[in-house]
């Protein structure tokens, strides 16, 4: 049963997370791909600047709904086939959950369904990590808001909490004396640079001061 489970958490997540509700809720308003419209990324800010508030709103809960039930999924398949909780960190399998978000955050980002071109991430990244672990990911949260409210780039706050995320999990991992510390941080670290690959051309456009702050139309 074990070898299900690991199957559970590789496969499950991928394939929940590669529903892409920015693609759903757009083509269902006006019968578009979000993909080409405004910045071309099928996530929730795009959503909201070309689609508007409610649509963006149906997207910001299909998103949270998809992320936190990938990892769910997972745990509860291995408490119920395996008998194990992988929550307890004397069983040695929080680095499970771990596995499971980036698997997520992979079909997010690229999802067979729409030909390996979905979102950037992050909103599912956010629903992902709070249901992992909670307080680091809560660290970040305020952390990418603080910077958003100050700056109104998006972007630049998705990518300063990116390269926060590996640090803040190993750190907390190391205070709650995870025996997975560090493999949880070595897949942390894999989450943040996925993150900072796909806001690449965020990247570029904040250096040459040509990227859209929040609010701003597409």
């Amino acid at each position: 049963m074990i070898y299900l489970c690991y199957a559970i958490m590789i496969i499950v997540p991928y394939l929940l997370c590669g529903i892409n509700t920015a693609i759903i809720v757009t083509k269902i308003k006006s019968g578009q791909d979000i993909r080409t419209l405004g910045s071309g990324n099928a996530g929730l800010t795009n959503t909201l600047r070309t689609q508007g508030k409610l649509a963006a709103l149906f997207v910001l809960l299909g998103d949270v709904a998809k992320g936190v039930l990938s990892v769910l999924v997972v745990r509860f398949s291995f408490l119920w086939l395996a008998g194990i909780d992988t929550t307890v960190y004397d069983n040695g399998l929080n680095f499970v959950a771990f596995i499971a978000a980036l698997t997520g955050i992979l079909g997010h980002v690229y999802p067979v369904y729409y030909k390996f071109k979905g979102g950037k991430g992050i909103l599912v990244s956010v629903a992902i990590l709070m249901t992992v672990e909670w307080i680091p990911a809560c660290i970040l949260l305020g952390i990418f808001l603080i910077i958003v409210a100050i700056t109104r780039y998006v972007s630049l706050g998705s990518c300063v909490a990116a390269v926060l995320y590996a640090p803040t999990v190993l750190i907390y991992s190391l205070i709650c004396k995870d025996p997975c510390a560090y493999i949880n941080a070595g897949i942390a670290l894999a989450i943040g640079v996925l993150i900072i690959v796909m806001h690449r051309g965020n990247i570029k456009r904040l250096i040459n001061h040509t990227e859209k702050k929040l609010g701003q139309k597409a």
